[in-house]
């Protein structure tokens, strides 16, 4: 049986006027109508437009927050605006890039794309963080030139390139100093293990024992670099079979 529009009319009232501490009782319909989308397009495409006009209305942070989890879970290519539309709003940032990193359309990426450009601080950390999260290839250029950034910028930087796992992400760590300061050398070297041992655990280990073997390299001889060697190493003798004839 189809959703009944009409009833979603009094949840969305509740919403309008919801804030923390409220009842969240007359939300139940909405989360089931949210559940009932996903397999009903005209449903979708009415909650989507609803809980967009939420994000950009007069609305309190706990609305906004309700609408993003929604839209995480249904969100299209449609909704990106209205979430985009947050990514430099102190307040919301941090859920609107919450819902984008886990929406499955190019559109979500490219507005992460967009406001690392254009946010600063915590926030730009946030969009790195979650470029990484979505393992973006595209971001891979601009997150390649913030390795040369502030430290906090730099270090998260190299974590998202860490879990992105491209040869260009590779590239780019391996280029970047693993003994730099400011906890920025430590992100690098857990990124390029990360990235060799992704490469590992998909067969890819002739590319893997370059990536430990780049790494060995670095740290011979580098004072306190002991811990990064053994790591290496490790790697190393994981990836012995390579050299083995088939």
């Amino acid at each position: 049986m189809p959703f009944d529009l009409a009833a979603l009319d009094a949840p969305f009232a509740a919403l309008k006027a919801y804030d923390w501490g409220a009842d969240a009782a007359a939300l139940k319909t909405m989360d089931e109508a949210v559940v009932a989308a996903h397999g009903d397009a005209s449903l979708r495409a009415d909650l989507e437009k609803r809980l967009g006009a939420i994000l950009g209305a007069g609305t309190s942070r706990a609305a906004k927050e309700y609408a993003c989890r929604k839209l995480m879970m249904i969100g299209t290519a449609a909704s990106v605006p209205a979430l985009a539309a947050l990514l430099g709003d102190a307040d919301n940032s941090h859920m609107a890039r919450f819902a984008l990193e886990r929406m499955p359309v190019p559109e979500a990426a490219q507005a992460l794309r967009d406001a690392l450009g254009t946010v600063q601080g915590t926030l730009r950390i946030g969009m790195i963080e979650s470029l990484g999260g979505r393992g973006d290839a595209a971001s891979v250029p601009a997150l390649a030139r913030l390795l040369s950034s502030d430290p906090p910028v730099a270090a998260a930087a190299a974590t998202a390139l860490g879990h992105i796992h491209t040869p260009e992400a590779l590239a780019a760590l391996s280029a970047a100093d693993p003994f730099a300061g400011a906890g920025v050398g430590r992100a690098v070297v857990d990124a390029r293990l990360a990235s060799a041992e992704a490469l590992l655990a998909s067969g890819k280990r002739a590319e893997a024992h370059a990536a430990y073997q780049s790494l060995a390299d670095a740290a011979k001889g580098k004072p306190g670099a002991k811990n990064v060697e053994l790591a290496a190493a490790r790697g190393l003798l994981a990836c012995l079979d390579t050299l083995a004839p088939s």
